[in-house]
């Protein structure tokens, strides 16, 4: 577990700057107490981190819940919505038990590629403001159309037509700092690979705002990292919150439960799914273990005021891609992040806000390349159509919605391949009338394939020769029976001779397939 450390300390240190602002943003986009994201970023550091199979998955607060959040916390109250968090954390305990883990499995990888590439594109549309020093929005507000009338597209718009000068030259250093250190000085030698770029572009901006406090190329306090409205505080250790209990076991707290753990179970597969797709090494993560390492971890964040928690796609690729190799890195980025909020918050609150959100860039940027579109593009229709439709559903709307919509295309996709391939028909001889015509079924058919079957049968001419063939055929559906059955009675006023050619006989134009198929099923 330790022999990889010397990889897993500096992805620890990349992963902890990534996952300060979203912890932040998305207790803010949740309506909660900021402090309340970095309890959950540390618990899904700590806690998750050493629980689960995962050896480059990294958990904490997700924003794909933020929406749910809201509304609950609106609803119930906060110290009552934890106490929804922590029966969600037993149900998702109850669902690992259950062995519920394969869930993920069901859905298609132009999906998952679709999920990566959309939380990618959001990201990088996201930081845009805030590289140009406009942070009305808290990052993490993930959704498209604001509650203020704007949307991602006019917030970038003013954001660039009005940038803050200061946290934009930092910005622009910060991001020419880490695609130099990626692309060049990484190539260098052993410092440049255990340095890594983002540590160095945070301290850099430090250093600026040290430096240029005061100036006209100073950064205002609004575009710096903010631990809690206080900036004064020394420690933000005694801001731990308990559930309220009094309505626990109410209908409205046992819906967002249930909600909780079914959306962060869901949305943990499927991030799961798709970080072993990242994996270089390929390692799978135990599915089942997983969701008992997540309600472990909701438990023990509801109960001291976290948010939900979830495995988190832009920590844990950003892990990999910071040459993370086993959960150390994981645990490590959670004793970080208590360890700087219990020791230095004034440090941390020196960072400006567009440094962050040039690692974020970079971190968008790898989930999103141009060269998985054209992957996509090349793989066929069949995979491209549903991978374009979740990143459009995913940047347009939610997480959820996004995967929602692409996993109905893609289910619409398997219904069309499924109608496509239930039989292969071919002629014998060119002229149908004097030659057989041959119909293979496929080894499954469903009613689903009715309608292609039906149309091929009608088209046949008179005075014509069927063979039907079940051979290879392990599961007809009773639709399909009925539909032969009573095609057999039409075929007889056509003067259509049907031979049917099973693994059990053959016979040549049968009094009924609905008792053929019942005294010789094709199922051993």
């Amino acid at each position: 577990m330790f022999k990889h450390l010397k990889n897993d300390l500096p992805a620890s240190i990349v992963v902890f700057f990534v996952a300060l602002p979203l912890c932040l943003g998305i207790a803010l986009a949740s309506g909660a107490p900021l402090f309340s994201g970095l309890i959950a970023g540390i618990v899904g550091g700590i806690v998750v981190g050493a629980l689960s199979g995962s050896q480059i998955g990294v958990s904490g607060p997700a924003a794909g819940l933020a929406a749910i959040v809201l509304v609950a916390i609106d609803d119930l109250g906060f110290q009552i919505f934890l106490s929804a968090v922590v029966i969600g954390g037993v149900i998702q305990l109850i669902f690992g038990i259950a062995r519920l883990g394969i869930i993920g499995y069901y859905f298609p990888s132009s999906v998952i590629r679709g999920m990566l590439t959309g939380i990618g594109i959001i990201i990088i549309l996201k930081q845009i403001p805030h590289f140009f020093g406009d942070d009305d929005d808290p990052e993490g507000d993930f959704a498209f159309f604001q509650i203020d009338g704007e949307n991602t597209f006019s917030e970038i718009i003013n954001a660039i037509g009005d940038p803050s000068l200061g946290p934009t030259l930092i910005g622009f250093t910060a991001l020419g700092i880490l695609i130099l250190w990626s692309n060049v000085l990484i190539k260098k030698g052993k410092f440049f690979e255990l340095v890594q770029g983002p540590l160095v572009a945070v301290v850099v901006g430090i250093v600026y705002y040290v430096m240029t406090k005061g100036t006209e190329y100073g950064i205002a306090a609004e575009h710096l990292v903010s631990l809690s409205e206080d900036r004064e505080t020394d420690t933000l250790l005694t801001q731990f919150t308990t559930p309220d209990w009094s309505q626990a076991f109410t209908t409205p707290v046992l819906i967002t439960a249930f909600t909780i753990a079914l959306v962060a179970s869901l949305e943990t597969l499927l991030c799961v799914e798709a970080t072993d797709k990242l994996d270089p090494e390929k390692r799978v993560t135990p599915t089942n273990r997983e969701l008992l390492a997540q309600g472990a971890g909701n438990i023990i964040s509801g109960f001291i005021g976290g948010l939900p928690i979830t495995q988190v796609i832009v920590r844990s690729s950003a892990n990999i891609q910071s040459g993370g190799k086993t959960k150390v890195s994981a645990i490590v980025h959670g004793f970080l992040l208590i360890i700087s909020v219990a020791t230095i918050p004034f440090l941390l609150q020196m960072i400006p806000l567009s440094v962050l959100a040039a690692v974020l860039f970079i971190v968008g940027y790898k989930l999103a390349k141009p060269s998985t579109f054209k992957a996509m593009y090349k793989g066929g229709w069949k995979q491209f159509v549903p991978f374009i439709v979740t990143v459009l559903g995913i940047v347009f709307t939610d997480l959820l919605k996004g995967l929602a919509m692409g996993l109905a295309v893609g289910i619409v996709i398997v219904l069309y391949k499924s109608y496509k391939n239930s039989h292969f028909l071919h002629m014998e001889n060119e002229d149908p009338t004097d030659g057989k015509i041959k119909m293979t079924l496929a080894e499954e058919v469903t009613f689903f394939n009715k309608g292609a079957i039906l149309k091929e049968l009608d088209a046949l001419p008179e005075n014509s020769f069927l063979e039907l063939d079940v051979r290879k055929t392990r599961y007809l559906d009773p639709d399909i029976i009925e539909i032969l059955d009573d095609f057999n009675a039409k075929a007889r006023n056509r003067n259509i001779t049907i031979q049917l050619v099973s693994e059990r006989g053959t016979v040549e134009n049968p009094d009924s397939f609905i008792d053929f198929f019942r005294l010789r099923p094709l199922e051993k």
